[in-house]
């Protein structure tokens, strides 16, 4: 099966994306964990060096991203590079200020003992991205939950899978792999990852529809 994307300008075929089938959710998710343990022992100026080489790979291809984008919804393309524009200065901010949100925070020291947080990665972030700011809404996830040592499985909208394809595109064949694994899925697929134990966080952003099912798939975990 595939996911068929239409030009909502024309009605055009953009493209048709293989939907991911069973077997290549589990090895994706494996994957991503087991690349967890290995990018959570990077230390932070080495991620932040390697989440920068990711996003010039973006920029290398900010031209084709952004006349995918205004095909696939239809955005006019100047403010599709605009998008791309304000992508960047989002994540160069994260990057900025990693250092001290990533930072121990000192609670009480004495002679005797020191009591303080400890920023410690949760793991596999589960990022659901809605279609109609492709490139703002999962950098808000993306860059700041590498920088803190996670990886992450992006599901992009229905409507802008291509927009997925490129951001985990960017983001493989640097000093390590599986920082950003795409996903294309049916709706009881994307329960089934969020119920996945290997997964330790949803990001989601979408409709309440979307919101409800997200929620009772996540509950199911409560009652195991």
């Amino acid at each position: 099966m595939s996911l068929r994307v239409v030009n909502p300008f024309d009605g055009t075929i953009v493209d048709e994306v293989p939907l991911n089938s069973s077997s290549e959710i589990e090895s994706r998710i494996q994957f991503a964990r087991d690349a967890q343990l290995q990018w959570r022992k990077v230390p932070l100026d080495d991620r932040c060096r390697i989440v920068q080489a990711g996003l010039e790979k973006v920029r290398s291809a900010s031209d084709s991203i952004a006349r995918d984008i205004s095909r696939q919804m239809g955005k006019p393309l100047a403010e599709a590079q605009g998008e791309l524009n304000t992508f960047f200065a989002r994540a160069k901010q994260a990057i900025g200020d990693a250092h001290s949100a990533l930072a121990s925070e000192v609670i009480e020291s004495t002679t005797e003992f020191s009591r303080r947080i400890e920023h410690e990665p949760l793991g596999v972030v589960f990022n659901l991205a809605a279609w109609n700011y492709p490139l703002l809404i999962p950098v808000n996830v993306i860059v700041p939950a590498l920088l803190a040592g996670n990886v992450v499985l992006l599901k992009h909208s229905a409507r802008t899978p291509l927009t997925g394809r490129a951001l985990a595109n960017a983001f493989s064949n640097l000093e390590y792999e599986g920082l950003v694994t795409d996903l294309v899925l049916t709706r009881d697929d994307v329960a089934r990852v969020v119920a996945d134990p290997r997964v330790d966080y949803v990001a989601f952003t979408g409709s309440v529809a979307g919101g409800r099912a997200i929620h009772q798939a996540a509950g199911k975990r409560l009652l195991d």
